[in-house]
């Protein structure tokens, strides 16, 4: 009984224009999202980026042609656009200006900062500092950069993560919108009390129906992955960059799978308690939007660390800066651990309608 439950959805959905046509939506914006990641080969021109974009900006990413700025270089940089600053804004003398960058190189920023706000009242430093961060590379650093990011992993293997990044994002909302259908027919008045008089238990009913919609969602991703990995396949074969399948199905089974199950777990319960699967929609978009939301970290830095439950990995970092988010796995795991507690509280939930 389980089986044919499951092989209905599955045709109830293939059969949809509706599903398709939010298939080809995900895929378009995925794609659009990751098309620059695909345009980084190694260059043979300093041409082939634009010269006028600024020498040093606050946040880049090597698409752009920018590479983060080593430490020594970073504090000359800085220096030197303070010292211009003493001069152009506070009409210092040029060799009071150098005095005043001499007597700094003892401290470190954060005290050379103060130490400007307080004596000279410059009270932006800091963010000159902060946008020294990254440069306008070389051909030769471009190509180091990229090269020795290359050395140790696979270009699949960051890439991979940017696509579980983007992908993550659109099927959370595509899984949203699509597996409303999912209890619809089943929660009608008439159709729902029919079902309780069949003698189908509560662990079949309830685990046909969680694995009939994350079967739909498995089609779908399996789908992404392989028209995704073609795509890295051809964009990158001119530039012999290692492009391996197995990075795309890691990245989709540790940062998607998991959240995918949790959004079927959640819309199989709320449709239950409401004999409704409509409140769920609302529910899990203010859960998308809390799973989403940044936050500081010890050091007061605002970012993407990642949420407790939360149904979405993002990697928003740099291309070559695909660290999840901390406790990330962990995360992964309470998610698998609390879709099960769920699944059980669905078949109590069933057995009680039932008597």
């Amino acid at each position: 009984m389980m089986r044919t439950i499951v092989k209905r959805e599955i045709k109830n959905y293939l059969k949809r224009p509706l599903f398709w046509i939010g298939v080809l939506i995900v895929i378009l914006g995925i794609y659009q999202n990751l098309r620059p990641y695909l345009m980084i080969p190694y260059i043979s021109s300093e041409k082939e980026f634009v010269q006028d974009n600024p020498e040093t900006v606050y946040d880049a990413d090597i698409t752009d042609g920018y590479v983060p700025t080593k430490e020594g270089d970073r504090r000359n940089l800085w220096e030197e656009t303070v010292q211009k600053r003493l001069i152009s804004d506070f009409n210092m003398e040029q060799i009071e200006a150098q005095n005043v960058i001499k007597e700094m190189r003892k401290m470190n920023i954060k005290d050379a900062c103060t130490y400007l706000e307080k004596k000279y009242h410059y009270y932006n430093a800091i963010y000159s500092w902060e946008d020294t961060a990254y440069h306008r590379g070389t051909k030769k650093e471009i190509n180091s950069y990229i090269k020795s990011n290359l050395e140790h992993k696979s270009f699949s293997y960051y890439f991979s993560r940017k696509f579980a990044d983007f992908s993550g994002l659109y099927m959370a909302f595509f899984a949203t919108v699509m597996l409303a259908f999912l209890f619809w027919q089943d929660t009608r008045k008439n159709t729902y009390e029919l079902l309780h008089t069949k003698p189908v238990s509560a662990e079949k009913y309830i685990l046909g129906k969680i694995i009939g919609g994350y079967s739909v969602c498995l089609i779908v991703l399996a789908i992404l992955n392989l028209i995704f990995w073609t795509i890295c396949c051809v964009y990158t074969k001119n530039s012999g960059f290692e492009v391996n399948l197995l990075d795309f199905l890691v990245a989709t089974g540790l940062y998607i799978l998991p959240n995918m199950l949790m959004i079927v777990c959640v819309y199989g319960l709320v449709s239950l308690l409401f004999k409704n699967p409509i409140p769920a929609v609302p529910i899990l978009i203010l859960y998308m939007v809390y799973s989403n939301m940044g936050s500081k970290n010890a050091e007061g830095m605002f970012g993407y660390y990642g949420r407790p439950f939360a149904i979405m990995v993002r990697f928003p970092g740099r291309f070559f800066d695909v660290t999840p988010p901390p406790m990330a796995m962990l995360n992964q795991s309470f998610l698998l651990l609390a879709s099960i507690g769920i699944l059980l509280l669905c078949m109590q939930l069933w057995k009680r309608r039932r008597m």
